[in-house]
């Protein structure tokens, strides 16, 4: 099997070798679906894997935008669209110095199998820019995304590809591109998640991948036949994921101690309360300040500059920040200070080796195509209330993202249990995905 799984991986490095993120991402993949795909004749002889890992299309183009001080600023725009077998590419878009080919082509991969496990009739895609929306004021964001939609237009449609926000493409940019795109198409079409509610948004949405997150991680608690209730829970990041994830784990009774961004972390050992969320909302979302700027609003708490919080002792750890954040020696000493569950709010934070230590250790882990998911059913939940012309209610979303959150714990217990009780998460969440897509695919022909 190992020979197996080394042939595979060798053609895809021969094709890939310089994109180090999505060989991680199929290399993640390939060790758990590989020996499935073996073991079930419907895939023998049919490269169903190998067609999954090459997108369908790859678009790149140029970005020029006109800067407030007249000078001309030339960025790249890209959109994978990586596989539509089950329903119209679904993903979002990134805004951030660090986007490449290798990062966006990483993410449209893990959302194929992230969509897939939504049960939502969505095939996944990701696209983005090396646009830095930081330091740039509103009019200079507003040029470059109406830049950015000028050339995006021509390959996205409610049919077709539907965007979402992601890293750096908030309400706001997602306001400016689709105002764009309603101007060049002359529609006004559910093409674009994350609207306002006032132009076709849904509520919930914002919260949906935090939210979704905590709720999986409740669900693995429930395993044990335990809850979140007086646990005391580590969050990485302080943007949209980690805002809401805080405030689902303190509604369900626990108590969040750390946030953190690129500066550093900061650690409140009296809890981050609804009060104090409220302050880092404003903080991150409207003035666009740094975490650090908590400890001088409440002085009783710490900030660690230039570090991340997986030192912090906890009962649970939810990573929202970005990928790789999370390493082999962090989380060591995670498991060391008693951590017992892990659910990943943002895509591929812990690498292979940080992995493998929470797979040894046979805690609660769940990788980020499963535990983050939320975020995207939820915009496949918007997306069907476009299509009706209706407005479901708060109670009507959540519900429905709880439903569908549990659906997706039972799928990777479907595939995952181990015999001895265990439940590889991983390995359930990559084959219930995978073989959704595989079908689809296999009834679709070679195309």
């Amino acid at each position: 099997m190992k020979n197996k799984i080394d042939a595979f991986l060798d053609l895809v490095k021969e094709r890939n070798g310089n994109e180090p993120e999505f060989l991680q991402a199929v290399e993640e993949v390939a060790e758990t679906v590989i020996p499935y795909i073996v073991s079930q004749k419907i895939y023998s002889g049919k490269n169903i894997l190998l067609r999954m890992v090459e997108p369908e299309r790859v678009l790149m183009f140029r970005v020029p935008w006109v800067d407030d001080s007249g000078e001309i600023v030339v960025n790249r725009g890209y959109r994978i669209q990586m596989n539509s077998a089950i329903g119209p590419y679904k993903g979002g878009l990134r805004f951030h110095p660090s986007v490449n080919l290798s990062i966006l082509k990483f993410l449209a991969f893990e959302q194929v199998f992230k969509n897939a496990l939504t049960t939502l009739p969505m095939g996944g895609g990701k696209g983005g820019s090396d646009f830095d929306p930081k330091g740039k004021s509103d009019d200079e964001i507003m040029r470059f995304c109406h830049a950015f939609m000028a050339e995006l237009c021509r390959h996205i449609g409610p049919n077709t590809d539907i965007p979402a926000g992601d890293i750096g493409v908030g309400g706001r940019e997602i306001g400016f591109l689709f105002g764009m795109y309603k101007k060049l198409r002359n529609e006004f079409t559910g093409v674009l998640t994350g609207k306002g509610m006032s132009w076709g948004g849904s509520l919930i949405r914002p919260e949906a991948t935090g939210y979704g997150t905590v709720y999986f991680a409740q669900s693995m608690l429930e395993t044990k036949t335990d809850t979140l209730n007086g646990k005391t829970v580590v969050v990485s990041g302080s943007g949209n994921v980690a805002q809401y994830a805080c405030e689902k784990s303190t509604q369900l009774g626990a108590k969040v101690v750390t946030l953190s961004d690129s500066s550093g972390y900061i650690y409140d050992e009296e809890g981050i309360d609804a009060d104090k969320l409220a302050f880092v909302m404003d903080l991150k979302n409207v003035k666009r300040g740094r975490i650090n700027e908590y400890v001088e609003r409440y002085p009783s708490a710490k900030f660690f500059s230039g570090e991340t919080p997986w030192s912090v002792k906890c009962d649970v750890a939810l990573p929202c920040a970005t990928q790789n954040e999370l390493n082999e020696e962090q989380a060591k000493t995670l498991l060391s200070n008693g951590c017992k569950v892990i659910s990943e709010g943002a895509n591929m934070p812990s690498t292979p080796e940080a992995v493998h230590a929470f797979q040894a250790a046979k805690i609660l882990y769940a990788p980020g195509k499963a535990s983050n998911a939320g975020g995207v059913a939820t915009s496949g939940l918007e997306m069907s209330q476009n299509s009706l012309r209706i407005n479901w209610t708060r109670e009507e979303v959540d519900e429905r993202l709880k439903n569908i959150m549990s659906d997706i714990h039972d799928s990777c217990i479907q595939f995952g249990k181990q015999d001895d009780g265990y439940i590889d998460y991983v390995k359930g969440a990559n084959i219930a995905g995978f073989v959704k897509v595989a079908d689809a695919m296999l009834a679709q022909g070679v195309v």
